[in-house]
C-alpha cells in the first residue's frame, strides 16, 4: 500500500474508535436510528432481514456474512441471503432519509458539495462493471471497478451521502454481460459528470451549500462546468497544468498601433498564469 494511503487508512482507524460508554444502550438506539431507514422496505419480512442484518454487522462475529448472521438470530440462511443477494428492494429512499439527515445534522449555508471518483482493483472479467481502466488507486490503468462518490463538507464535520457505480460504455453496450451481472434492464450508460450532475440534481436542493469541489477530472470539462453554471452553483475544481486560460481581470495589452483595436489578453497555460500573479497583483 503506498505511503499517502496508509497514512489516511490510519487516521480512519483513528475516527473509528469509540468509548466503550458510546455503546450503553446502543440497541434501543439503533432501533430508533433504523425506523425511518427500514421504512421504506416493503415486507415485514424485509424489514426484520434488515434489523437483523446490520445488528449483525454490529455484533462480535469473526466472519460477517449472511449465514454467520442469520445463525446468530438462530434462523435459516436462506432468507437473508436472499435479501442480500438477490430479492429487489429499492435502496434510492433510504438514501434520500439519509441526506436529509445529513442536512439537519451537518447542514450549513456555506456548506460544500465534494465529488469524486475512485477506483477498486480487481480481478477478473465477471463482476459488474469491471475493465481495465484508469485507477488512481495504483496510478495506472488496471483491470477494476470504478466509483462515483458525493461527500457533504461543513464546519461541524464531513461525509459520504450517496455514491453511483460507473458503468463503461463497453460493458452497457453488451445486453447478455449485464444481464449476467445482475444490471437492470433500464440501466444506460452514462459519463462520470452525468453521473454526478445525477446526483447534484437529487440532493442539492436538500443539502444547503455555497460550493461545488472536485479534482481535475471534474475541472478539465468544460461541459461540466457549463453545467454547474447553468445550475447557478459556485465550483472549485483542479484542472490540469497545462489548461489554457484568460484572465479576465488582468490589464488589457496596448494595442499594436496608436489608436488601433485593443487586443484582448492572450491565453496562457494555467501554471504560468499562476507562477506570474505576484508579478501585478
Amino acid at each position: 500500500m503506498e505511503r499517502r494511503f496508509r497514512i489516511r487508512l490510519d487516521e480512519l482507524l483513528g475516527d473509528a474508535e469509540v468509548r466503550a460508554s458510546f455503546l450503553n444502550g446502543v440497541m434501543p438506539r439503533l432501533e430508533t436510528f433504523l425506523k425511518p431507514f427500514v421504512a421504506a422496505l416493503q415486507s415485514p419480512e424485509q424489514r426484520t432481514n434488515a434489523h437483523h442484518y446490520v445488528e449483525g454487522l454490529l455484533s462480535d462475529l469473526d466472519s460477517k456474512d449472511a449465514e454467520s448472521i442469520a445463525y446468530l438470530h438462530d434462523r435459516e440462511r436462506q432468507g437473508l441471503q436472499k435479501f442480500i443477494g438477490q430479492a429487489e428492494w429499492n435502496h434510492r429512499p433510504m438514501v434520500t432519509e439519509l441526506a436529509r439527515q445529513i442536512a439537519a445534522e451537518l447542514g450549513e449555508d456555506d456548506g460544500v458539495l465534494v465529488f469524486d471518483p475512485s477506483a477498486f482493483a480487481k480481478k477478473g472479467t465477471e463482476s459488474v462493471a469491471v475493465q481495465r481502466q484508469w485507477c488512481g488507486r495504483l496510478g495506472k490503468i488496471e483491470n477494476c471497478q470504478v466509483g462515483i462518490y458525493l461527500g457533504y463538507v461543513s464546519r461541524r464535520d464531513h461525509t459520504l451521502v450517496d455514491f453511483r457505480l460507473f458503468l463503461p460504455q463497453e460493458w452497457a453496450k453488451r445486453k447478455r454481460r449485464c444481464a449476467k451481472a445482475g444490471v437492470p434492464k433500464e440501466i444506460r450508460f452514462q459519463t462520470r459528470h452525468e453521473l454526478m450532475l445525477e446526483m447534484l440534481d437529487e440532493h442539492g436542493s436538500v443539502l444547503p451549500h455555497a460550493w461545488i469541489a472536485g479534482d481535475d477530472e471534474l475541472g478539465r470539462s468544460s461541459w461540466f462546468r457549463q453545467q454547474l453554471r447553468e445550475r447557478n452553483d459556485r465550483y472549485l475544481l483542479a484542472v490540469p497544468s497545462n489548461t489554457l486560460v484568460r484572465d479576465l481581470k488582468a490589464p488589457e495589452p496596448p494595442s499594436s498601433t496608436p489608436g488601433g483595436r485593443l487586443r484582448k489578453v492572450p491565453f496562457v497555460r494555467v501554471d504560468r498564469w499562476c507562477g506570474a500573479l505576484s508579478e501585478w497583483r
